[in-house]
């Protein structure tokens, strides 16, 4: 599926992204710094030092390979993968991992500012999959909104949940609700889901199977209705916590079976 963004709005995320990143983590504490994320075995520099070793790989300097063996929470290649940057900066403290951040995102801003609309339609890796260097980027968005949630929650310190980066991470998400729907949620021919998420990056999603689950904007009489505040859903979507359909602040009309499966099987990232 390509990139549900251009490179101008991509570009306007991103930056976004990284300011937010940034301001974050200017006046964490040590003790901040340390505690643990939503991410299991992850403190919250680690999540900086894991958006550092993504967009160092983008930049075409990836960290030197280091021995994750003993990382009890790495199961797959993928998490290996990440955990690279997490040991290489294990010694460090959250301020110079900062300091580091902030060195490579001017980097990427420059680079990114350097790259045409072609650039980004071109063909690329993506974690998805084969897709465009503009998919790639609306990934990276999602990837970092994620993260920077993932230690904003644990801190106590929400925030960033409006503005470019919340609605390209929206966009993204919004790629993979046929799939949640159709095979993880299992509706069948001829029923459709109305996602509703509420606050400042609100949105309506609506998806009908007819042949498979796709998003649809023609959609007027949902089988079921859920409604629920954004970031609540982004937890459940990104595997943070179980999706969990009596949550008090999440509503269901309509057929409540359905509605149940697609919270109870929203989430979808590796």
């Amino acid at each position: 599926m390509p990139a549900a963004s251009d490179r101008a709005t991509l570009v306007a995320a991103l930056e976004d992204q990284f300011d937010a990143l940034l301001s974050l983590g200017r006046d964490l504490t040590d003790e901040q710094w340390a505690t643990p994320s939503e991410v299991p075995g992850w403190d919250v520099k680690d999540n900086f030092s894991h958006v550092i070793g993504t967009e160092l790989m983008l930049l075409g300097r990836p960290d030197d390979t280091v021995d994750v063996a003993d990382a009890p929470h790495v199961k797959n290649d993928i998490g290996s993968f990440n955990e690279v940057a997490i040991e290489t900066r294990r010694g460090r403290s959250g301020k110079e991992v900062l300091a580091e951040f902030a060195l490579v995102a001017g980097e990427r801003k420059a680079a990114l500012g350097a790259m045409t609309e072609a650039d980004f339609d071109a063909e690329s890796f993506t974690p998805a999959g084969q897709d465009t260097y503009g998919r790639f980027m609306q990934i990276r968005v999602f990837d970092c909104w994620i993260h920077e949630q993932d230690c904003r929650g644990p801190l106590g310190l929400p925030g960033h949940d409006s503005g470019p980066a919340a609605e390209v991470m929206i966009d993204e998400m919004t790629t993979a609700m046929g799939f949640v729907v159709g095979k993880k949620a299992g509706a069948s021919e001829g029923q459709s889901v109305r996602l509703h998420l509420t606050g400042p990056a609100e949105r309506i999603i609506d998806v009908r199977v007819d042949g498979r689950a796709t998003v649809v904007t023609d959609l007027d009489d949902p089988t079921t209705t859920i409604i629920m505040p954004m970031p609540l859903w982004v937890r459940f979507a990104a595997g943070r916590r179980p999706g969990d359909a009596d949550h008090t602040d999440v509503t269901i009309d309509g057929d409540q079976a359905l509605g149940r499966s697609v919270i109870e099987n929203a989430a979808y990232t590796i």
